[in-house]
């Protein structure tokens, strides 16, 4: 059951919201179609009930809002628009890392790619795919979690016809199985072909809630398309002989060529065209919208008071509950066998068997029951134009609340942050080049026989603001964020936001990691390297080589974090690679300038005087480690980036409660 009650939009300057007092309802095992025409309200009423944008109202999904679901990906199935994610990802690269964000196990990945029709194209790069195939690895994005419900909106725009019944069988089949199905559509013939329920609306405001049989009886006529390129002049022969003949005709112009004529058939339709010499491109039958006027499908304007819809089973918000039938259902289409109560799979295309449920709560009544709630009038639900104080901070209330529904992040967010970093060839080809310029410098530079051994391990030669290592890092880091804003995958999820401290943790450590694994194998193939073309002799191995390895770590893994925070906070790549040169280039000259000016004081002794505070006593020998990282924190780049990374950190977390509070 989805219940959407008294859903608004956010007022708009000088034109009125694109959602406004919308109330309605889908029932579990029926199809219910939200049919309008473009730019009616229909996907900012779906962006409503999933809390994806600001408003008024509230939707319930099995008598629970959606805030209050501890898993919503195993709740509600969305898919709005096309697939988000990275062009280069595979099919299978991309269903797996979903899998981490619903929390279900990876083998669902490879079992709805089988049950969509996508075998075979699992390696398929996501910029190569066709429309129809992006729909179904659409479908099979929001059946991860095997949901409830299913949220769709304009699922077959742009597809062919095979192509839309293929999907009208899934979702029809996901209904048969008692599962929920709201979806948006323009097309008045497929709502009332492929739907149970249809729920009409016009500039935001409910102007129709009916069954398919009486939303065709009543909005569907039988016509005759036409195609010319003399449409006007077919239309005024057609208008003329009608009056002379006392029959009721209807010319409609579509845009373009075509016209629609109601109230006559193609004979003659075709003898006019002929008898005035007209050509015809198209001639055909066909079931359409009745030609109402606009005054009859627009809601009435501003000035007039607002008039509450009345749906005909207006009855059936009296008493909210979720249904017995409805409990724990299995999977909609799981073991699609004909004869046995499941769709035949020449309608629904493959049986897709439900995910095991390891961990994950009971998602039916009998886990968290749906209280009894009576639900009053659209009438009296109407809200004032100015509210009291007290009513307009329980709204505000009511907007944080389910500003949280649409900031959830992965239920998995290490495995989740790992097959993103693995799954697209931007991160090997960046480590990969890191470590070929870090070579390349590395024989250079041992060349000249005056660069010291570590800079030359490093590949850090003076025109280099950073070694190359260290550039590597900090732009797998931008890459980590910056992909999150440019190829959107957590959107799918129910509003899944980076902006998450889990993953923000989970993004840290795996950068880092990663970081540490460039700096190691840099080292250690730069060091070979040097050993293979000069010799072993000739590259002594400093005393210092401790200090040295902890500063060579702390600059890669302190460059990637500076990436990965600045493309955080500023949602760019680009930006995360810029906040990484800055340190060496801006930041850098302005702390060695504080560092090496005139002192009083030193901090001479430091490691002594904090190991007799500490408690428990620390060994002697952790005195030096102390002293090594101060000497690291001491050099300008160090203190540098140390400053750069709590600058960024701060920012993030700031700007992260900032954009929640403003919810």
């Amino acid at each position: 059951m989805l219940q959407a009650i008294g859903l608004t939009s956010t007022h708009r300057r000088n034109r009125p919201p694109a959602v406004d007092d919308l109330t309605f309802e889908a029932r579990p095992g029926e199809v219910t179609a939200l049919f309008g025409p473009p730019g009616a309200g229909k996907t900012t009423a779906l962006r409503l009930m999933l809390g994806l944008e600001r408003g008024q109202g509230v939707a319930y999904f099995r008598g629970r809002p959606l805030h209050r679901i501890a898993n919503p990906p195993r709740e509600v199935g969305v898919l709005l628009g096309d697939v988000p994610g990275h062009p280069a990802r595979s099919v299978r690269g991309q269903l797996r890392m979903l899998c981490a964000v619903a929390g279900v196990p990876v083998s669902r990945a490879d079992e709805l790619i089988d049950a969509v029709g996508l075998d075979g194209l699992d390696d398929q790069r996501l910029g190569a795919l066709s429309r129809g195939m992006d729909r179904r690895l659409g479908m099979a994005a929001a059946l991860l979690g095997d949901p409830h419900t299913l949220v769709l909106d304009e699922p077959t725009a742009g597809l062919s016809t095979r192509e839309a019944n293929w999907l009208h069988g899934l979702l029809r089949a996901h209904a048969h199985h008692g599962g929920t199905v709201l979806y948006t559509t323009s097309d008045s013939r497929a709502a009332a072909r492929t739907a149970d329920h249809v729920v009409a609306m016009a500039a935001g405001r409910l102007v129709g809630d009916q069954d398919a049989a009486t939303f065709a009886r009543t909005r569907l006529r039988p016509r005759v398309a036409v195609r010319t390129p003399h449409a006007a002049r077919l239309a005024a022969q057609l208008r003329r002989e009608a009056r002379a003949a006392h029959r009721s005709v209807e010319v409609v112009s579509e845009h373009g060529n075509g016209l629609y004529v109601y109230g006559s058939d193609c004979a003659q339709v075709g003898e006019t065209a002929f008898r005035h010499g007209i050509l015809l491109h198209r001639l055909a039958d066909e079931t359409g919208p009745a030609p109402t006027p606009a005054s009859t499908l627009t809601p009435p304007n501003a000035s007039t008071p607002p008039r509450a819809p009345a749906p005909p089973n207006t009855t059936a918000l009296a008493h909210v509950t979720a249904p017995a039938h409805v409990t724990a259902p299995a999977h909609p289409l799981a073991a699609a066998v004909p004869g046995e109560g499941a769709p035949d799979r020449a309608t629904t295309g493959r049986g897709i068997p439900a995910p095991t449920r390891t961990s994950a709560p009971d998602r039916g009544p009998a886990a968290a029951p749906a209280p009894t709630r009576t639900t009053t009038p659209p009438a009296a639900r109407a809200t004032p134009r100015h509210p009291a104080p007290r009513a307009g901070k329980r709204r505000r209330r009511r907007g944080r609340e389910r500003s949280w529904a649409a900031r959830r992040a992965p239920l998995r967010p290490l495995r989740y942050e790992l097959r993103r970093l693995t799954g697209v060839p931007s991160t090997p080809i960046t480590l990969g080049a890191a470590v070929l310029a870090s070579v390349v410098l590395a024989v250079l530079m041992g060349r000249l026989g005056r660069t010291p051994v570590p800079a030359a391990v490093a590949a850090w030669p003076d025109l280099l603001p950073l070694p190359p290592a260290a550039l590597g890092a900090g732009l797998v880091g931008a890459f980590s964020f910056g992909d999150e804003y440019r190829y959107p995958a957590l959107p799918a999820s129910l509003g899944a936001t980076p902006r998450r401290i889990g993953l923000l943790l989970a993004k840290l450590a795996v950068t880092a990691a990663t970081a540490v694994l460039l700096a190691v194998v840099v080292a250690v193939v730069d060091l070979e390297a040097l050993r293979l073309v000069y010799g072993g002799r000739l590259i002594p191995v400093p005393g210092n080589w401790p200090t040295l390895c902890a500063s060579w770590l702390a600059l890669v893994v302190g460059c990637a974090w500076a990436g990965l925070l600045a493309a955080g906070v500023f949602r760019a790549a680009a930006a995360g690679l810029a906040a990484v040169l800055a340190v060496p280039v801006v930041i850098a000259p302005a702390v060695e300038e504080a560092l090496l000016g005139p002192a009083v004081r030193s901090v001479a002794g430091l490691p002594a005087r904090l190991r007799e505070l500490a408690w428990p006593r620390w060994p002697a020998e952790g005195d030096r480690w102390v002293d090594g990282a101060l000497r690291v924190m001491a050099q300008p780049v160090g203190a540098a980036l140390a400053l750069s990374l709590t600058v960024l950190l701060c920012a993030f977390l700031f700007t992260g409660v900032r954009r929640t509070a403003r919810w």
